[in-house]
């Protein structure tokens, strides 16, 4: 191990040293007889000896032997423990003139000083300090304050257990040593007392300021250290060879006497650095950082530390970083150059704390220090990207990275995993130029694929999903692997949608495969999209042969983009490939979709024509003629409710000698009833239907409706002698009174009376239409009453309406030139356009849109 001090004999005296106290560099000793002197400190190299000089000599001082001395420099004030008493004397003069005595300290045995630096905020950045004095005075604790070269007590004494042997202050609490234990005092309104734990075997007690949040303590043989709200630190104990006799703080390293040599150790990390053989020391002052003082019997001996720099680099070479660290933010160099340092420094002990197995404090250092994740990624050589970002190849150790076995291996992938994604959203958050960001990105993504190859697939799928992975490295990982579950995810990704579909196929039939079956190339050809439309049918065609019913869900799937597929282009295919599937994709387009494009109306009526045509061939299987009727029924139902198919167009692809009902509906469809009930009478000869479609007609209200009960009587009383041109009907038709006065009596309602009349026959008795007259002539009747109720209501509402505009003209109102706007509170003069509210004000026409804005 290095050794961080030199020490050096600069003294020897005659008395007995009582008290040291030092400051830049002077030099203060209070001897036994009560002597005081002062001396400065110099040596003009590092190479020469120290030079002490006697400034001042105060022999006749005090005549009892000087207890304790505290140097505050900046305030050139001396505070000194002498005869029980605290007195202050004035350092900037000859002899040390006394400022003031605490008369109040009689009995003291020991005193501590609470310093806090201020820096005025006015322009003149003035320093100013603020002085506390805590005094122990038996069994209490004084509190005073420095003000106008005096001590000013504040607050109330403090009562204590037993009389203080050890005193330390730092912020707003003291923590006081006894003979048997230690305990912290909170002050504030209650002063609050905590215990804390025993001195141990020592007696001594041996209490001093860490820092400004933490005391070190004396236990038996080492030091513990103790936050201000009582917390222990327990791993940051420092543990000493043998008990100490005092103890110093000089950042990083804590000094201790002991009984024949001075050991210092550092805090952080807590081992032994130096061992100083020094007879029998005693006392021990820190004057600045790196320059202690010790005293031992007569001697004072000069602790000073080797230059920081060469301390650095010793404990570089000895890979002890962490104290390398805290020199080098205590050195005195450029801050610019303490950075470079620090960074140089901490990136060395993040890859020795890697080496050292301990990853995740390395990849926390990694993190702290902005390291390019790819020199970090470098410490994995199996997950090193193929082709690296350039300029990286010297940042690693010259020594290349460690290799580790088993466990240690996946304890360095975990924290590595930690780190990347820790790495990817800090990422994420800076302003940097995008380029580099994804290329950072890229190398962060492959890399955890592979990690989480190695420690847990089911994060692998969230991963790709980002699209962010290196396109070629991860496709060869994951084909290694046999990963093509992942494999598609990437493809899909990157937009790789050829490939993807490519991969689903050929691993469609392999039985191990994770993609084995139809389904994933079914949901992967349904996400893809209009714009992909060419790609869906090049590798539909192998599902649609194979399984058909599920095939067909590439194209009739309730997802947007399925929906949005150019559905002429879709129908186009499915007549190429699988014709089978034409009707069930076109009846899923018009009854689930909705969709009104006459196209697929008009198709969906031929589909149904030629497949009709098709099964109902008298020499085709029962089986298939019976399916061929309920196709017919769907197409029949079809024609009657569809309202965006073509009829003209339909028509002319039917057949004169066949399929005669849905020749029928399609006439009705362009108002043709005339020739559609011709069919319905004389060649089906099925009156049912026919009044089941006069029925429809009349509701449909179209051109023409009023009249088709007129036909339908006209047909069923004179029937004609052919149907259609060139055809003949099988029976010769016979006139069917008797159920053309069914019909005219079951609709009397919707047959005009003087119609019918005009093509009944003269010879039918008058009481066979009776009932009909009545009914007729009743609806008549009916008809006119509310016309004429109608009327009435009208007229009075056309009289109501012409009162209200006489009143509304009668109203008058007088408009003087003492009248003023309710808005504006002005005058209106003789060009003034205004209005009135309802309410009777009156506003300039200008002011009605403020007025509108207040209300």
């Amino acid at each position: 191990m290095h050794d961080p001090y030199e020490w050096y004999p600069i003294l020897k005296l005659n008395s007995q040293i009582d008290a040291v106290a030092a400051y830049d560099e002077n030099l203060l000793v209070g001897t036994k007889q009560g002597h005081l002197i002062m001396y400065s400190v110099t040596r003009k190299s590092p190479d020469q000896k120290y030079e002490v000089q006697l400034l001042r000599y105060n022999k006749n001082f005090y005549r009892k032997p000087i207890q304790q001395l505290f140097v505050i420099a900046p305030l050139n004030i001396l505070i000194i423990l002498v005869d029980n008493m605290i007195y202050v004397h004035d350092l900037s003069s000859m002899n040390f003139p006394l400022i003031t005595s605490l008369p109040k300290t009689k009995g003291a045995n020991l005193f501590t000083v609470d310093i806090k630096n201020q820096t005025d905020k006015s322009l003149t950045l003035k320093q100013s300090y603020i002085v506390r004095l805590c005094v122990a005075v038996k069994k209490k604790l004084q509190l005073f304050y420095w003000k106008n070269k005096e001590f000013l007590e504040f607050g109330e004494d403090i009562s204590i257990s037993d009389y203080a042997k050890s005193l330390a202050w730092c912020q707003e609490t003291i923590c006081v040593g006894f003979k048997a234990e230690y305990a912290l005092i909170q002050l504030g309104e209650k002063n609050k007392q905590q215990e804390l734990f025993s001195t141990g075997r020592n007696m001594e007690p041996n209490v001093i300021k860490l820092n400004d949040s933490t005391f070190a303590l004396i236990k038996d043989s080492q030091s513990v250290f103790v936050e201000t709200d009582g917390n222990l630190l327990v791993k940051n104990a420092v543990k000493w060879t043998e008990m100490p006799l005092a103890v110093a703080y000089d950042e990083p390293y804590i000094v201790a006497l002991l009984n024949d040599s001075v050991e210092v150790r550092a805090v952080q990390p807590t081992l032994l650095v130096q061992s100083m053989k020094i007879s029998n020391p005693q006392l021990i002052c820190y004057c600045s950082s790196g320059v202690l003082y010790v005293s031992a019997d007569f001697h004072v001996y000069r602790v000073q530390a080797i230059p920081v720099a060469r301390q650095i680099k010793t404990l570089i070479d000895e890979r002890q970083f962490q104290l390398a660290l805290q020199l080098c933010n205590i050195s005195d160099e450029p801050e610019a150059e303490k950075m470079k340092n620090r960074h140089q420094i901490q990136t060395l002990y993040a890859y020795d704390l890697f080496s050292s197995k301990q990853f995740t404090e390395s990849m926390k250092q990694f993190l702290a220090l902005d390291t390019d994740p790819y020199d970090v990624i470098r410490l994995f050589p199996n997950f090193l990207p193929q082709n690296g970002p350039p300029g990286s190849e010297d940042s690693t150790p010259s020594e290349g990275p460690p290799k580790f076995q088993n466990r240690d291996q996946e304890k360095s992938i975990m924290a590595l995993i930690e780190y990347l994604t820790e790495a990817r959203l800090l990422l994420m958050q800076k302003k940097k130029d995008p380029a580099e960001r994804d290329q950072t990105l890229q190398i962060i993504d492959t890399t955890l694929l592979k990690c989480y190859l190695n420690t847990n697939d089911a994060l692998i799928a969230p991963l790709l999903r980002l699209n962010n992975c290196h396109i070629v490295d991860t496709e060869k990982t994951l084909k290694k692997h046999k990963k093509y579950s992942e494999l598609i995810i990437l493809y899909e990704t990157k937009g790789l949608h050829h490939r993807a579909l490519e991969l689903l196929e050929k691993q469609a039939d392999q039985a191990d495969s994770s993609l084995r079956g139809h389904e994933r190339t079914v949901q992967y050809l349904q996400r893809l999209g209009k714009e992909n439309i060419d790609l869906i049918f090049q590798f539909a065609g192998w599902v649609l042969e194979r399984h058909p019913e599920d095939g067909l869900k590439i194209f009739t799937e309730d997802i947007q983009e399925v929906e949005q597929l150019p559905r002429p282009k879709v129908l186009d295919y499915l007549n190429r490939t699988n014709k089978s599937l034409v009707i069930p994709y076109l009846e899923h387009v018009i009854y689930i979709w909705n969709d009104t494009n006459p196209l697929l109306h008009n198709a969906l009526v031929h589909q149904y024509r030629e497949k009709v045509l098709q099964l109902c061939d008298p020499s085709s299987p029962a089986a298939d003629q019976v399916a061929g009727q309920n196709i017919r029924s769907k197409m029949i139902n079809f024609l009657e409710t569809s309202d965006y198919y073509v009829p003209e167009t339909v028509l002319t692809h039917f057949p004169f000698d066949y399929l005669h009902e849905e020749r029928a509906v399609l006439l009705g469809k362009f108002g043709r009833h005339e020739k559609a009930l011709t069919i319905y009478v004389t060649v089906l000869n099925d009156i049912e239907k026919a009044a089941h479609y006069c029925e429809r007609v009349y509701k449909e209200g179209k051109s023409g409706s009023e009249n088709v009960y007129i036909i339908l009587l006209q047909l069923l009383i004179s029937p004609p002698e052919s149907w259609l041109v060139g055809v003949t009907p099988p029976v010769p038709p016979k006139p069917d009174i008797e159920m053309a006065l069914t019909l005219l009596e079951g609709n009397a309602s919707k047959i005009p009376p003087a119609k019918a009349l005009k093509i009944l026959p003269k010879d039918i008795p008058v009481y066979k239409i009776n009932h009909y007259l009545n009914i007729s002539l009743g609806q008549h009747l009916t008809d006119k009453r509310n016309k004429q109720i109608l009327r009435g209501l009208l007229y009075a509402e056309h009289l109501q309406v012409q009162e209200q505009r006489i009143q509304f003209e009668s109203q008058n109102m007088l408009l003087t030139e003492w009248n003023i706007c309710s808005v504006c509170k002005k005058k209106f003069s003789n060009q003034s356009a205004f209005i009135r509210n309802p309410n009777g004000d009156v506003i300039h026409f200008s002011c009605q849109d403020t007025q509108k804005r207040l209300s």
